[in-house]
C-alpha cells in the first residue's frame, strides 16, 4: 500500500467500525423491544385495498402454516367455478388442508341476487363449522382463510353483525385470514393486522387480459 493511499484506507475502517458499532446499537436496541413481546394468539387478519395481491398473499401465509405442520382450512366465497393453481396444488396435501371453493362468482357473473346470498350462507356455514372445529384441546385447524368474505359483506349477502361476533369470538389459537376490497370498518376494528393493498399500475388498464400463474 502506497503512503497516498494510506489516509483512504484509515478512513474506510473509521466509516466500517462506526457503521458496525450502529448496527451492534440497533441489535440491542431490538432485543430489547422483543423481550417485551410475550403474548402469544391466534390473529385476525384482514387483506383488503384496491390493489392485487390479497389472496396472493393469504395463501402465501397457508403455504408458510403448512410448512410449519399446520393444519389449515380453506373456504372461498367467490372463485368457486375458477380453476386455480393455487388449488390444484394445495390439494395435493390433503392431510395438511381442507378446501372448499363454494363461490358461485361475481355478482355481474350470476346476475342473480337470491343465489348469491344463498351461496355465501352456505359458504359461511361450512367456515362456521371449520372455526368451531378449531376449539378444545384437539383443534382441527390452525388456519383458517375466509377468501374474498369482504366482497360478499360489501354486497349484504351475509349479516355483518354475524360475522364480527363469530370472528371476534374465534378459538384463542386459530389465525383466520379475511381477504377481499372493500372491507368493513367493523371488521378492521377488531382485526389485529391488518393490510391495505394499493393499486399503483395494473396491466388489465392496458388491455392485458388475466394471466395463468398471475391471476389464477
Amino acid at each position: 500500500m502506497s503512503e497516498q493511499d494510506k489516509p483512504a484506507m484509515d478512513q474506510q475502517g473509521d466509516d466500517f467500525a462506526r457503521a458496525n458499532e450502529k448496527a451492534a446499537n440497533k441489535k440491542r436496541a431490538r432485543e430489547k423491544m422483543l423481550a417485551t413481546k410475550t403474548i402469544e394468539k391466534g390473529l385476525l387478519i384482514v387483506h383488503t385495498g384496491k390493489g392485487k395481491g390479497k389472496s396472493t398473499a393469504a395463501f402465501g401465509l397457508v403455504v408458510r402454516a403448512m410448512g410449519n405442520g399446520m393444519r389449515v382450512g380453506v373456504i372461498q366465497f367467490v372463485k368457486g367455478k375458477w380453476e386455480t393453481g393455487e388449488r390444484s396444488i394445495l390439494e395435493n396435501f390433503p392431510d395438511q388442508i381442507e378446501i372448499h371453493a363454494m363461490g358461485e362468482g361475481f355478482s355481474w357473473d350470476t346476475q342473480d341476487k337470491a343465489r348469491d346470498i344463498a351461496a355465501a350462507r352456505k359458504a359461511w356455514e361450512k367456515s362456521k363449522q371449520m372455526i368451531e372445529a378449531s376449539r378444545g384441546a384437539n383443534p382441527e385447524f390452525d388456519m383458517i382463510l375466509l377468501d374474498e368474505l369482504n366482497i360478499v359483506l360489501r354486497y349484504d349477502n351475509l349479516p355483518l353483525a354475524e360475522i364480527v361476533e363469530t370472528l371476534a369470538n374465534k378459538p384463542k389459537d386459530l389465525h383466520v385470514i379475511v381477504t377481499g376490497r372493500n372491507a368493513k370498518d367493523e371488521l378492521i376494528e377488531i382485526a389485529d393486522l391488518v393490510t391495505e393493498m394499493t393499486q399503483m399500475k395494473h396491466p388489465f388498464r392496458a388491455g392485458v387480459k388475466a394471466q395463468k400463474g398471475i391471476e389464477f
